[in-house]
């Protein structure tokens, strides 16, 4: 329940505790963002958020406040992320697309986070999943491509709607040399598959993870083991696909069988085959973005989900190499 009492002053009821804590952030951290956002003051006063400013703050800053509500009211931490995602939705006039982004829970991760999209492209990134055959997801690091996709992949898995995980990607060197390393084939690629490995394990518990994987549920595996096979009842993954040639793509794309789903993720800005111009992302969406259900979902900086500092990295590299390869004209929006 809010209230407005005096000019300048405005008071939000807060159910319990727990939402205290999480509106209110690590040392009141969430709080001082909210400060530096709106310019508006704020105090937590037992089970009541106090905001001042003058009329033009406290309006922004009590809308950005009730804009992550599902957040908080839960007791979870209220992220910059949320706050900034939250921020841009209302100033860009969204505010219908970013209550509905955080209403959609999808899941709960292993440390009880509830998870769900945390900007409007991320929730038009798993309607996209939803509603189509193929999705092409493009974006820079940290943006969720591969996470929303395994964890839509989970849930359809353990909902029955699928029989089978697939997680793929390219086995390419990012400028490392592993080919020399003992063990067998296995063991050899398992470096390149690892970041799906840790996907999954933020999604179900690691003993029920190897079980599923032992009783090939799930498959996870590099690009070239998919070669001459049909993948029916199956939800596949193929992860890095800007380091896939466009011959690679194409064999992907063709073992699609019945009652099957594909997402296809990548970051046009960082190829690692030895010429970027053998990468057949690019001209792979080209080709096929006028088919019905295939879509094509364009993540950008400003849905980076990770630590702060990889916006700023993305955002100054971005800058200094603003380059287009010509095929497909990729918009970091």
């Amino acid at each position: 329940m809010s209230e407005a009492t005096t000019e300048g002053r405005f008071c939000i009821d807060l159910p319990d505790s727990d939402a205290a804590t999480a509106l209110a952030g690590t040392g009141q951290s969430t709080l001082h963002r909210l400060e530096s956002l709106t310019g508006a003051s704020f105090a937590l006063r037992g089970l009541q958020l106090e905001i001042k400013g003058n009329s033009y703050q406290i309006e922004r800053a009590a809308a950005i406040v009730e804009l992550v509500r599902p957040i908080w009211e839960e007791g979870q931490i209220v992220s910059i992320v949320d706050l900034h995602a939250a921020a841009g939705a209302l100033d860009n006039g969204k505010k219908n697309d970013h209550v509905k982004s955080t209403n959609k829970v999808l899941a709960r991760s292993q440390r009880g986070n509830l998870l769900r999209p945390r900007t409007i492209r991320q929730k038009f990134y798993v309607e996209a999943m939803e509603k189509s055959d193929l999705t092409f997801a493009l974006g820079p690091a940290g943006t969720g491509k591969t996470f929303l996709a395994t964890l839509f992949a989970v849930r359809m898995l353990t909902e029955r709607k699928i029989e089978k995980i697939i997680l793929t990607r390219p086995a390419v060197e990012a400028g490392e040399r592993l080919g020399f390393l003992p063990g067998d084939l296995q063991q050899k690629v398992d470096p390149y598959l690892r970041p799906l490995y840790d996907s999954l394990y933020d999604l179900m518990p690691s003993d029920i993870a190897i079980r599923k994987i032992e009783s090939a549920e799930i498959e996870i595996a590099p690009l070239a083991f998919m070669r001459g096979r049909t993948l029916n009842n199956s939800f596949v993954i193929l992860d890095e696909a800007q380091n896939a040639t466009h011959t690679q793509i194409k064999m992907f794309l063709t073992r699609c069988g019945k009652n099957s789903r594909m997402v296809v993720t990548g970051d046009p800005s960082q190829i690692d085959l030895n010429r970027k111009s053998d990468s057949g992302l690019l001209k792979s969406i080209k080709i096929l973005e006028k088919i019905d259900n295939i879509e094509v979902v364009e993540l950008g900086s400003k849905d980076i989900v990770r630590d702060e500092m990889v916006t700023k990295i993305i955002n100054a590299y971005d800058s200094y190499d603003d380059q287009s390869d010509g095929q497909y004209e990729y918009r970091d929006n």
